[in-house]
């Protein structure tokens, strides 16, 4: 027979919950969770001996005495088998009891759950999440209202639950964190920061550093809930919504709360300002990494200097590059190579790109053509010779091996600085080598001939060049019918118009109207000049305007002097 007994507690201030915490019935001790109103060391001895399943202890269930001082009373039956029943009576908050049937085998050992413990807790958090998801703006009467009991695990149930929106989280931590139970602890605050980075709302972030900035202008509570990778993360945090002041009120509070930045203080920050531009902030922030000497890693330096090159800060990021140096921190090859090509647009810095050269070695040296063409380049530009010679000879001993555009741009350097004989020299060392000098190297020594008027030397070179290449540019011959129009040798200017189709080259309207300027304005030929016209016209190009009306007026004015001329001759006769 069954047999139970339901007791009501007359002092209900003692508050012993039973919560039934699975639905599923596998044991007793499995199926609630015990908290206590008052001190909990206590009632612990007492209830462990109540649920011992051990058959050997000595008096596993508390007596009736007992029953009344801890909330709790019993009844015990037995069956015809020697199964004994037991009524567990629990005093809830209210004041009214659960009972709780459990069944007992010989062995001590409890076997099963016979009633349904109501779930209270577990609706309370339910609730509790469908009134945060609700975005309600009466939220904080809501959560006296459900008189939830607030406990850190509990708070921390709530920031892991999906579909919370970041600002009913913060007012929900502000509702929190006012009420006795909950002390701010860092924990709390980097699970409160994880949802707002996730959600990535701006408001939400401007409005967790307000409450970050709150906690951390606390004396009390700085050195033990804030810490410096909070910190870190909010400046990410704002780095990634694009808001680079924000990101640098962050790393301005750091020390000022007392954190020492470190590496990824560093990067983060930089990352944030230099993405959008912020480079007064950046040169400010740089320049406390500097002095501190923290660096983060390689591949990370690498960032920080392409930042800077890619905003006009190519010394900014030299001087980032010589304190990695110095650390012996390995860089990424590419974000060297562009610091390189960055220090070398400014002719005050070209010094420092030659240098760094000199630390490439290995594959980043074999396969570093372009660093070493951007040198070379700014040393052709700023005509120093034979700084440009002296590094194309290193790249000819020791790598990368130099191509084509390499010895061009020398070429090029000596033709412009007139020294057309070394330009010749270059041209040799780039055949000992088994290149072949393209029609570029040719009309750039053709060009410094042809500015020095010395026609005799461009012929060979143009010789030359068509026995090395079937077809030639239009600019070799641009350059050639330009230098003879100079020194009025207009029929050999024409003569190179006529053979240009031979080597695959089609002359165009410069050309033709450059040779027929020349015919008009110094040799006063305007037959041959309106013969190069007709030529124009049924090849389809046009003559401009200008040059048209010139072969007119020439024309005109010789038939003018012709007829003054026959008719002094008249008047003489």
């Amino acid at each position: 027979m069954w047999r139970s007994i339901l007791c009501r507690s007359q002092n209900a201030s003692r508050n012993l919950f039973v919560t039934r915490i699975s639905t599923k019935k596998p044991s007793l001790t499995s199926h609630f969770r015990f908290s206590y109103a008052e001190s909990s060391a206590n009632a612990s001895a007492p209830i462990l001996r109540f649920f011992s399943t051990n058959p050997t202890e000595e008096n596993p269930f508390p007596s009736e005495s007992n029953d009344s001082d801890s909330g709790f009373s019993e009844s015990r039956d037995f069956d015809v088998n020697g199964t004994s029943t037991e009524a567990i009576v629990g005093v809830v908050e209210d004041g009214e009891s659960e009972i709780v049937t459990a069944e007992a085998s010989e062995d001590g050992s409890v076997a099963e759950v016979e009633e349904e413990v109501t779930q209270f807790d577990e609706e309370k958090f339910e609730s509790l999440l469908s009134l945060l998801r609700s975005d309600e703006e009466s939220l904080e009467f809501g959560l006296k209202s459900l008189d939830v009991d607030l406990n850190l695990k509990l708070v921390m149930r709530v920031f892991e639950s999906p579909g919370i929106s970041g600002k009913s989280l913060i007012r929900f931590f502000k509702w929190a964190t006012k009420k006795e139970e909950i002390i701010i602890t860092t924990s709390l605050v980097e699970s409160l920061l994880v949802a707002i980075s996730v959600e990535g709302r701006r408001l939400n972030a401007y409005a967790l550093w307000d409450l970050v900035k709150e906690i951390g202008e606390n004396e009390n509570s700085t050195c033990v809930v804030l810490n410096l990778e909070i910190m870190n993360e909010l400046i990410a945090l704002f780095g990634k919504l694009g808001k680079s002041k924000a990101a640098f009120d962050v790393f301005s509070k750091t020390e000022e709360f007392g954190f020492t930045p470190d590496a990824k203080t560093y990067y983060v920050t930089l990352e944030a300002l230099c993405k959008r531009s912020f480079m007064e902030w950046a040169c400010v922030v740089c320049e406390k990494m500097l002095k501190s000497g923290v660096l983060p890693e390689g591949e990370e330096i690498g960032d920080i200097m392409t930042w800077f090159c890619k905003e006009g800060k190519a010394e900014e990021a030299y001087s980032v590059y010589e304190l990695a140096k110095g650390k012996e921190k390995l860089l990424p090859s590419g974000s060297v190579a562009t610091l390189i090509s960055a220090l070398c647009k400014n002719d005050g810095t070209v010094a420092f790109a030659q240098e760094m050269l000199g630390d490439l070695s290995g594959e980043d040296r074999r396969h570093g053509i372009k660093p070493f063409s951007d040198v070379m380049h700014s040393l052709c530009r700023m005509k120093n010779v034979k700084d440009a010679k002296a590094l194309l000879l290193d790249m000819i001993s020791k790598g990368p091996a130099p191509g084509n555009a390499v010895f061009n741009l020398i070429v090029h350097a000596c033709s412009r600085s007139g020294d057309l004989g070394e330009a010749k020299d270059v041209l040799k060392l780039m055949e000992s080598r088994g290149l072949k000098p393209d029609v570029y190297t040719y009309t750039v020594i053709i060009s410094g001939y042809a500015k020095g008027g010395m026609m005799k030397e461009t012929q060979e070179m143009l010789m030359e060049a068509k026995r090395k290449h079937k077809k030639l540019s239009p600019v070799t011959y641009h350059t050639l019918i330009r230098g003879y129009c100079k020194i009025e040798e207009y029929d050999e200017a024409l003569k190179l118009l006529n053979e240009m189709e031979s080597f695959g080259v089609k002359p165009s309207a410069d050309e033709y109207s450059k040779v027929i300027q020349s015919f008009c304005l110094k040799a006063l030929d305007w037959e041959k000049a309106e013969m190069l016209f007709e030529e124009m016209k049924q090849k389809g190009l046009h003559l401009n305007a200008i040059t048209q009306g010139l072969i007119r007026a020439v024309k005109e004015m010789q038939s003018e002097g012709k007829v003054n001329e026959d008719v002094g001759l008249l008047a003489a006769a």
